[in-house]
């Protein structure tokens, strides 16, 4: 597994504890987005940009215990002016920002899990995962970030 992989498990394992009715939402939002080309042209800008920041003024490792709503996690990055500035620069809003990311997330874990031994289908769309396929070589240049 690699180190993009594990440390996704690790992030999706903090965000689903107990469903409540706003991580409901949440789950049924991000299973229902579509993943796309321009989508991940703007999330790859802006991934880049934050990845420039100082972690203080990206906020990343922020709360890393914590789990937060998309609207939670949207609200602590537009709370940070630098990579409030970053993501808005590549077109997208925080809120956007974060469903593509979690998106992305689980469609890796998906994927993954799916190439392991004994892989079950998953409830990931399939065109999601065609997605995440076919851009599988510029996302692990995101993972070096």
């Amino acid at each position: 597994m690699s180190r993009f992989h594990l440390l996704s498990a690790l992030a999706l394992a903090l965000f689903l504890p107990a469903i409540t009715a706003a991580q409901d939402r949440d789950t049924q939002e991000i299973q229902k987005y579509a993943l796309t080309d321009a989508g991940l042209a703007k999330y790859s800008q802006a991934t880049r940009k934050l990845a420039m920041l100082p972690a203080e003024e990206s906020g990343a490792c922020d709360d890393a215990g914590d789990s937060l709503s998309i609207d939670e996690t949207a609200a602590k990055l537009n709370s940070l002016p630098a990579a409030k500035s970053a993501i808005q620069e590549a077109g997208l809003t925080a809120r956007e920002y974060v469903v593509f990311s979690f998106a992305l997330l689980q469609t890796g874990l998906a994927v993954w899990g799916g190439d392991q031994a004994g892989g079950k289908p998953s409830s990931v769309s399939p065109a999601n995962v065609a997605f995440y396929k076919k851009n599988e070589p510029n996302l692990k240049k995101l993972e070096a970030l």
